[in-house]
């Protein structure tokens, strides 16, 4: 996995400010290799219940993780029980390695 400790903690810290305590994330994508170099940071945040104003919360979580982590590509999915299930959260979830 190609992200420090620091910016593990600050990722799951974020998540949990943003959508709560039972928030789960997991990084997913090009991130997860060792191998690779770039790519974007790409997370997937599993919450039990359904999430008012995902949009909103989405952003706002991208935009203080820039600020903590420097300007560059963050990308999120956000699973609750009303999402209807798409490829890329079942690639998320089976390949995503969880924060």
């Amino acid at each position: 996995m190609r992200l420090s400790k620091n910016q593990i903690e600050v990722i799951r810290k974020t998540v949990r400010e943003v959508f709560g305590a039972e928030a789960d994330v997991k990084l997913f994508g090009s991130r997860t290799n060792d191998e690779a170099r770039g790519g974007d940071i790409d997370l997937l945040v599993e919450m039990p219940t359904i999430v008012v104003e995902p949009e909103r919360k989405t952003l706002q979580l991208i935009a203080r993780l820039q600020l903590c982590l420097g300007d560059q590509p963050i990308d999120v999915l956000v699973l609750d029980p009303s999402t209807p299930r798409q490829p890329i959260h079942e690639q998320a979830i089976h390949t995503g390695i969880k924060l």
